[in-house]
């Protein structure tokens, strides 16, 4: 970039940036694709790196008021910004309430703000940013265990374009904040409530009161949570909701499930592990529903009440699922994987986890395999009647780059 700026002044006598405005360098800026090469255009002079600075829109950082007010000056046209702190350890100084002040002042074409694991931050901190980043659109405050229902009020009534938050962890969140939500935030379409443990169907009812285009839930772990609250985000989101994680919600059983196959005709993802309430009887009424066809991911680990009958109705009709857990389903059988191929048509599934299902046999694998010839990885840890000396014995042909799990000995993907 620098030899073409010296080849430009050697043969017209102009220098380049005499002839060329700040629009057009930006212009020029923005044609170029990668960010090693906005990089290199920095380098040019200090027009140009102040230029190019100006123009970025992301940015990772760990600093505190004093190196943020640089940042915001050399930076203004920031639209996101990462001040995570890491899970295992904390950097120091951490985030605090006087950082967000600034942040706040700074940064006003702020979009994205992602706080997670800060551990300092309070409600003060997140009523300056309420005030002053009016038009923010993503929050992550997963983690900051200070915070209570006070902040987010303020970041609900001030941010009403908000389309994702993140909670999870945030255990003195309650119902009062889905209420806000409610009120204000009307295109909010993912929320983060993972560990929320005082959120309860109360606060759920309220919340898809108002915020009826959600796309994305995550209550998992929210214990207080039961068909009441399940129901009530199902017929309300019905046309938008297309992820829903319940794991551990030990209240939520067949009526829940029954709903969502009734309303959401989008589902891609449902996570039931541990809702031991479940039976056979919802999640076939799951397999046949209209979510058959865009069902990608279900997770209903531990849910001891399901059987051949249910899941082997699922592998029938959900011929677009591309990873199922139904590890300690105890009750599964080889017959869960009989007659799979009938139409003559595949399997499309990837991932299966099976763990801890002492009725499942090499022969069940093998009947699975004789259907689907797209699977990536197979999780059979303590299966006592399934180990490699059998499959291997058995002739069984995984496809060419399956991992199988025999013992805990390889990563173990999450959905």
């Amino acid at each position: 970039m620098a030899e073409v700026q010296v080849e430009v002044e050697e043969e017209s006598g102009v220098c380049i940036n005499e002839a060329l405005t700040d629009d057009e360098l930006r212009a020029i800026l923005a044609k170029l694709q990668g960010d090693k090469d906005k990089e290199v255009f920095g380098l040019v002079c200090k027009r140009w790196l102040y230029l190019q600075s100006t123009e970025r829109k992301k940015l990772c950082a760990r600093a505190g008021p004093p190196m943020l007010r640089k940042m915001t000056a050399r930076f203004s046209r920031l639209v996101e910004l990462d001040l995570s702190q890491s899970v295992s350890r904390s950097f120091y100084p951490d985030v605090t309430d006087s950082d967000l002040k600034v942040i706040a002042d700074g940064f006003g074409c702020l979009r994205v703000l992602s706080l997670r694991h800060c551990k300092g931050i309070t409600d003060n901190g997140l009523v300056a940013i309420g005030c002053g980043l009016a038009h923010l659109q993503s929050l992550d405050v997963s983690y900051c265990r200070k915070l209570t229902e006070k902040g987010l009020w303020a970041i609900a009534e001030s941010c009403c374009d908000l389309r994702r938050l993140q909670l999870a962890g945030c255990r003195s969140v309650n119902d009062k904040a889905l209420e806000a939500l409610s009120k204000n935030c009307h295109n909010l379409e993912e929320l983060g409530l993972q560990g929320c443990t005082y959120i309860t169907d109360s606060g759920l009812t309220s919340l898809v009161k108002g915020c009826q285009q959600l796309k994305f839930l995550d209550a998992n772990k929210c214990n207080n949570i039961s068909d009441i609250g399940v129901c009530s985000v199902s017929m309300a989101c019905s046309s938008s909701l297309k992820t829903l994680k319940l794991l551990d919600c030990y209240k939520v059983g067949d009526e829940s499930v029954s709903s969502l196959a009734q309303f959401c005709k989008s589902l891609e993802t449902l996570i039931i592990g541990g809702c031991r309430e479940v039976s056979d009887e919802s999640i076939k009424s799951l397999a046949v529903a209209a979510c058959s066809y865009s069902l990608k991911n279900l997770r209903m680990d531990r849910c001891l009440n399901i059987s051949d009958l249910s899941l082997n109705c699922i592998l029938c009709n959900c011929r677009n699922l591309e990873a199922l857990d139904i590890g300690c389903c105890e009750e599964v059988t080889d017959a869960a994987f009989r007659g799979l191929n009938g139409d003559g048509s595949k399997l499309g599934l990837k991932i299966l986890k099976a763990n801890n299902c002492p009725k499942i046999t090499v022969m069940g694998i093998g009947m699975l395999l004789d259907s689907c010839n797209s699977l990536e990885y197979l999780d059979v840890r303590s299966c006592p009647h399934i180990t490699k000396a059998g499959c291997d014995e058995a002739g069984l042909q995984f496809p060419e780059f399956c991992k199988v799990n025999f013992r805990d000995s390889i990563w173990e993907p999450d959905f």
